[in-house]
């Protein structure tokens, strides 16, 4: 039987507030898209549409069923990206020097941003189970390190090291929200800080080395690998308080602004509307991540606690890494914006997120 206490505790607000961030997102792609040019429907704007469309359903599909499924299927889940990730070595499409997509007809799928909400059910499964109040020593961390590392090697190999790092962002923000023996949390900020010559040195590649420096001193290589920062920042600051106006960007008129509809979507958006405009946006994204907080928090499963902070912080690193980036603060790393940036794969990703948040929110009334 319908329980009609669902209807009664579902999350209009949380709903509202999505609607309205995918509803700025489109304005701004479609100014990505079509400035300087013919005033109607980009093709990849109406691909936009339907990839919004399907998350709206994968979103409603998410929250039809108890999350509690995840817990028990979060193994099946994890193993089937882990294939997918896989397959992307045998039929991988190549994209801009990298193998990371999927080809599904008209269609092309990142089984990389699939696999954060994957990694995220996986390791709210485990740690649901093996939670401590004296926190998680060695032992009870090799099974999660190792979850993590498998899909970290799988990407990096890709290559697409800036979604592998992602993937240990989120991964060890929900390790200190469980809470972790104090020894433990020093040998790995240790280990983390050793490992930093051994990366530069034997891991990354001339190109990622390039970007790194270049976040340091964009004028060594303007033409090159300075080129997306500078013209990001010239976008940025000729925004100044209120923006252009819509459509009006020059930096975004003239094409300066690389991958202007994707990575670098709120250079645009900076350039157009001006500080408020990034602002509103800062704004929204802050209440959204209150919001997914305020879930966890709420929540009486420990499974669900978890899995809400997940995927709560799989947004915030997001917003953070694109914002960092786009303004010269961290490498470009090709994170997109959720729910602004053009991308089927992230967009899907994304609303799934916010089905799982829809999901707990709706059911918090629930305990183990």
């Amino acid at each position: 039987m319908f329980d009609r206490r669902l209807l009664e505790n579902f999350d209009w607000g949380l709903l509202f507030l999505v609607i309205t961030i995918a509803a700025i997102g489109l304005v701004i792609l479609f100014s990505a898209l079509t400035a300087g040019g013919e005033q109607t429907m980009h093709p990849l704007f109406k691909k936009q549409l339907i990839w919004l469309a399907f998350g709206f359903l994968a979103m409603i599909f998410i929250f039809l069923f108890d999350y509690k499924y995840f817990d028990e299927s979060s193994i099946i889940i994890y193993i089937l990206c882990i294939g997918l990730l896989v397959a992307v070595f045998f039929s991988g499409k190549y994209v801009g020097g990298s193998k990371r997509w999927i080809v599904f007809g008209p269609f092309t799928m990142q089984p990389s941003e699939i696999m954060k909400i994957a990694l995220i059910i996986m390791l709210a499964s485990i740690y649901s189970g093996i939670v401590s109040e004296n926190g998680l020593n060695y032992k009870k961390l090799a099974k999660p390190a190792f979850v993590c590392i498998v899909p970290f090697l799988l990407i990096a190999a890709q290559p697409d090291l800036g979604t592998a790092m992602l993937l240990l962002l989120i991964a060890g923000s929900m390790t200190l929200f469980v809470k972790v023996d104090r020894k433990v949390l020093f040998f790995f900020i240790g280990l983390f800080i050793i490992s930093i010559p051994l990366c530069w040195f034997f891991l990354l590649k001339d190109y990622q080395i390039a970007r790194i420096l270049t976040l340091f001193n964009p004028e060594r290589d303007p033409l090159g690998a300075g080129y997306h920062i500078i013209q990001s920042k010239i976008a940025i600051g000729s925004g100044m308080l209120t923006g252009k106006g819509f459509l009006q960007g020059t930096q975004n008129t003239l094409s300066f602004i690389p991958e202007q509809h994707t990575d670098f979507i709120a250079s645009v958006l900076a350039e157009e509307w001006g500080f408020i405009g990034c602002f509103v946006l800062l704004f929204l994204f802050f209440i959204l991540l209150l919001w997914g907080l305020n879930i966890s928090y709420g929540c009486r499963s420990l499974f669900g606690s978890i899995l809400a902070f997940g995927i709560t912080s799989m947004i915030f690193w997001q917003i953070f890494i694109n914002f960092g980036m786009v303004m010269g603060l961290m490498p470009v790393v090709g994170v997109p914006l959720p729910l602004i940036s053009y991308g089927g794969s992230s967009v899907i990703t994304n609303m799934v997120g916010i089905g799982i948040l829809l999901n707990i929110s709706m059911r918090k009334y629930i305990s183990n």
